[in-house]
């Protein structure tokens, strides 16, 4: 069997293993847990009629109310309009659906956070903004999932100035996050640091641009950074930006990913497969760091790039390489915080600290139970291990508290008293 035939046969294996893992005993992934007794006429007149009578009075008088009496500061809506579907592209809302239910299914592991996940069909992005308006008073959060550049950009932008409670859309800031996060780790590893290093962003979708904000906002000098896309580097000669890429133009002669990948620190791919030459990174400078995050074929293969250089750290967005950048790290410990201190929205303060949080807990001692659910022997703060573990239980602890911290200093919290 040729290795295609293999990968062929392998990959037609999982995938009937997920499509009954989804069927199975019953359709779907995610359920309602009843979290009041129900045993009795009684239970029963409390949880509905006459007794719901008084919740309802005391939230009619005074909103804030609903927190207390209903499951609203616990529940998130996980969100999508369906045009960005994992790799998958514009495959609509209800096939997007199996994405949703698997994301209330990680807050709810994660974080014990209840989830509602929402397909909405909507036209055109006003309409899924006034969608997602008008229902928003069910949740404690929204969290936008799986929505294509540009329109991603207009609708969180227009969402957060419209509600009170947190908008994140994770596709934009939960990769950023741990992107920054592993970055900062490799470069200290590395002998560099995010003020003088110069770094290559290919992709200029959501993930993209919002990484490239958030390492400016770290402090990396915006002339350092080039962001390539499709027609090549993002330069401000170039007519045919959107508002969104024109945030992340650069003034150079420099007109390929080729060229902006001589000399450069730094390679961060959230694009598409095999999309790097060896040349390209044979051509970069020394000790260089590399995240080819395109899954499930990154932009250049690790073992191929091992192969180039010996004196790389490297990431990938897949779990069977070391240093996966996995969303999982961040969203829903940054909702458990946000929604802990009741916040309005998770603001770039937040989104920093989250950043510090995990970077930091990656320097420290593995708990052995992270060991055994990975099959390892040890592991430590190096070129193979920047990032932590999904399944690191001090991220519960560590990455909420620092997260609610950031909401009460930075006046966006509405529980900062009960700290």
């Amino acid at each position: 069997m040729t290795d295609s035939e293999n990968k062929a046969h392998l990959d037609a294996d999982l995938n009937r293993q997920a499509l009954d893992f989804h069927a199975l005993p019953r359709p779907g992934k995610i359920g309602t847990e009843v979290t009041k007794p129900a045993a009795t006429q009684h239970d029963l007149s409390l949880a509905y009629t006459p007794g719901v009578a008084e919740p309802v009075r005391q939230i009619h008088a005074d909103p804030d109310l609903a927190y207390r009496y209903t499951n609203k500061g616990n529940l998130v809506a996980v969100i999508t309009d369906g045009t960005a579907v994992l790799g998958l592209g514009n495959v609509g809302g209800l096939a997007g659906k199996p994405v949703m239910e698997g994301k209330a299914v990680l807050f709810k592991r994660f974080a014990d956070i209840d989830c509602f996940d929402i397909e909405v069909d909507a036209e055109s992005p006003q309409a899924f903004i006034e969608t997602v308006a008008r229902i928003a008073p069910t949740f404690g959060g929204i969290n936008l999932e799986d929505i294509a550049a540009p329109h991603c950009f207009e609708i969180e932008q227009a969402l957060i100035e419209q509600l009170d409670i947190p908008v994140f859309h994770d596709d934009q800031h939960g990769t950023a996050i741990i992107i920054a996060a592993g970055l900062l780790n490799a470069l200290e590893l590395q002998g560099k640091t995010l003020a003088e290093a110069r770094i290559v962003v290919l992709g200029a979708g959501a993930a993209g641009i919002a990484g490239v904000r958030l390492l400016v906002a770290l402090g990396a000098p915006r002339d350092h950074i080039f962001c390539v896309d499709r027609q090549g580097i993002i330069h401000t000669g170039r007519q045919d930006l959107n508002p969104y890429k024109r945030g992340v133009a650069v003034e150079t002669e420099k007109r390929t990913l080729a060229e902006a990948m001589d000399g450069a620190d730094v390679f961060i791919g959230v694009s598409g497969p095999d999309l790097v030459a060896p040349e390209m990174l044979a051509a970069m400078a020394p000790r260089p760091i590399v995240f080819a995050l395109s899954n499930p074929v990154p932009e250049i293969r690790p073992a191929v790039a091992m192969a180039v250089r010996d004196d790389l750290v490297m990431a990938t967005g897949r779990s069977d390489y070391p240093n996966q950048i996995n969303n999982v790290l961040g969203f829903p410990f940054i909702f458990r915080g946000a929604l802990d201190v009741r916040a309005s929205r998770v603001n770039e303060a937040m989104q920093i600290a989250a950043v510090e949080a995990l970077r930091t807990l990656a320097r420290e001692p593995v708990p052995a139970e992270v060991l055994d659910a990975y099959g390892l022997q040890e592991l430590s703060f190096g070129p193979d291990y920047i990032i932590p573990k999904p399944f690191d239980p001090r991220l519960r602890e560590r990455v909420p508290a620092a997260v609610a911290r950031a909401a009460i200093d930075s006046g966006v919290a509405r529980l900062a008293e009960d700290l």
